[in-house]
């Protein structure tokens, strides 16, 4: 199977329970619940999306011919190591989109694994999952059928169609409620902080990237 990517990128996890962790970021493109285009929007399942997975044009983007080669280039943007603490770090790499379980396989994760990286996903829930990714994130997304109802964190976006009521039966071990961004991003921060409160179960997930400017 050959990989059609966005970007592959060094940086820190910047959301849910690992922020700020040091990650690369393998973006796939496309996805199934909208084309990525502005013309589609209005009709997209996820019509609020603010990622770029269109095309392969993204640094370190390009088609990917076999596992082995992508885990490589993944590989290539983890940092050497400067000091003995550094070396002790796991490599880790979160595959993204879009949504990536369109293309991530086992090959893939078997060729990070002997790279010696720890694996994440971060995926819409429509799609089930290959074996062996060591933490996986949902975000479940309106319009949409959800078969991946177990994994390790849920992030959902609030407000919006999908409710906490609703994914609460859900086996994950950590829930979290994002504010979505836009023009009410600071409106829905508020109400998503009285919800946690109110609701101590779900925690508080901010866009720590976009705060603090890491690309």
């Amino acid at each position: 199977m050959s990989y059609i990517v966005k970007e592959v990128y060094y940086t820190l996890q910047g959301e849910g329970a690992r922020s700020g962790r040091a990650a690369v970021f393998c973006r796939f493109a496309g996805c199934n619940l909208w084309s990525g285009r502005e013309e589609d929007r209005a009709q997209a399942a996820c019509d609020f999306c603010d990622t770029d997975f269109v095309g392969t044009d993204g640094p370190g983007g390009g088609r990917f011919a076999t596992a082995a080669e992508l885990a490589a280039a993944i590989a290539g943007c983890w940092p050497l190591a400067t000091d003995a603490a550094s070396a002790e770090a796991v490599p880790y790499v979160v595959f993204t989109g879009g949504e990536p379980l369109l293309q991530l396989d086992a090959a893939l994760l078997e060729a990070c694994r002997a790279q010696g990286f720890e694996t994440a996903a971060e995926t819409n829930g429509t799609i089930p999952p290959p074996p062996g990714i060591d933490w996986l994130t949902v975000s479940p997304k309106p319009r949409s059928e959800l078969v991946v109802r177990r994994g390790n964190e849920l992030k959902l976006v609030y407000p919006h169609a999908v409710t906490p009521e609703s994914v609460a039966d859900l086996e994950f071990e950590t829930f979290y409620l994002q504010p979505m961004d836009g023009p009410d991003l600071a409106q829905n921060v508020r109400r998503a902080v009285e919800y946690c409160r109110r609701h101590p179960r779900w925690r508080l997930s901010l866009q720590t990237h976009k705060i603090a400017g890491i690309p």
